[in-house]
């Protein structure tokens, strides 16, 4: 995927901006939003989208495999479901550890350890 230029620090972007960051025009945005369900800005009470950082990401990843690497709608659909799944997996197999070789202390802060981990990434 090539560089994806530096996307400003802020909690939510609106579709203009979104657009102007991606190069991608705002009807494409819309399109996208219909074709690709990961891709679901939040809309706030006036109806108006609201991307987050993570889906400005997915906006240049959908634009990549559109439109450098020539996949059509349905194959990149495929590739970020496959994609999500397969990071899903991976992150299974790192939370999976062995309890039988591990003290009831060293349990308890791996637990402790983790749920601060999940509580940074809700804080996002």
């Amino acid at each position: 995927m090539p560089q994806i230029p530096p996307i400003p620090d802020k909690e939510y972007f609106s579709i203009g901006e979104a657009s102007q960051i991606t190069l991608v025009p705002k009807h494409t945005l819309r399109y996208w939003e219909n074709e690709f369900g990961l891709l679901r800005p939040v809309r706030k009470t006036s109806g108006r989208r609201k991307y987050r950082k993570e889906e400005v990401e997915l906006v240049f990843k959908i634009k990549d495999l559109l439109y450098n690497q020539k996949y059509s709608i349905e194959g990149a659909k495929k590739y970020l479901i496959g994609d999500k799944r397969k990071k899903r997996k991976d992150t299974q197999k790192n939370l999976e550890f062995n309890l039988e070789n591990v003290s009831d202390n060293e349990f308890l802060q791996n637990i402790k350890d983790e749920l601060k981990h999940i509580l940074k990434l809700l804080k996002k």
